[in-house]
């Protein structure tokens, strides 16, 4: 996770919901008990929700042509590494490395935020988080998940929308 300011300290938030409050967005915190041995994150947090899985997006680290780039995906499906990469103008793209998108982020996997990044990282938002009203996404740690509209998403991490996203 991101070394938190004594602001951040005080406050008990992580560096995404920091960013969120900062930047004055309406979002809805949830927290929800891990479970280490579930075996995906996003649908973990589906579940402990009550959301339905398209409604809750994962956060991925991709290569493309050696730029690390953030896709944001609904946790029902998968995501389409040519389209990702052609949506940045890209030719190629694969899965980052992940102890590199853990150290580049400052956070771990499975709690990676697409907001509060350690360093800001060119984002791709699936063009089927405009089909609602809110959508959810890791508030920065496992186990806790943000709720927010998909165009304040989008603003906020300058996010291109595109359908990066397979079923």
């Amino acid at each position: 996770m991101a070394k938190k300011s004594k602001k951040q300290q005080q406050s008990g938030g992580t560096p995404a919901t920091v960013a969120l409050t900062a930047a004055g967005v309406a979002y809805t915190v949830h927290a929800y008990d891990h479970d280490p041995s579930h075996p995906s994150y996003g649908e973990e947090a589906a579940e402990a929700m009550g959301v339905s899985p398209d409604r809750v997006f994962k956060t991925l680290v991709a290569d493309v042509d050696g730029n690390l780039t953030v896709a944001v995906v609904p946790v029902a499906g998968q995501l389409d590494l040519k389209a990702l990469a052609a949506a940045v103008g890209g030719k190629r793209a694969t899965m980052a490395d992940p102890a590199l998108a853990e150290r580049t982020t400052g956070y771990v996997r499975g709690g990676i935020s697409p907001l509060g990044q350690r360093k800001k990282l060119p984002t791709v938002l699936d063009a089927s988080a405009s089909a609602h009203t809110t959508i959810c996404v890791s508030a920065g740690r496992r186990g806790l998940e943000v709720e927010l509209s998909p165009q304040d998403l989008a603003t906020l991490t300058k996010a291109t929308v595109a359908p990066i996203g397979r079923a």
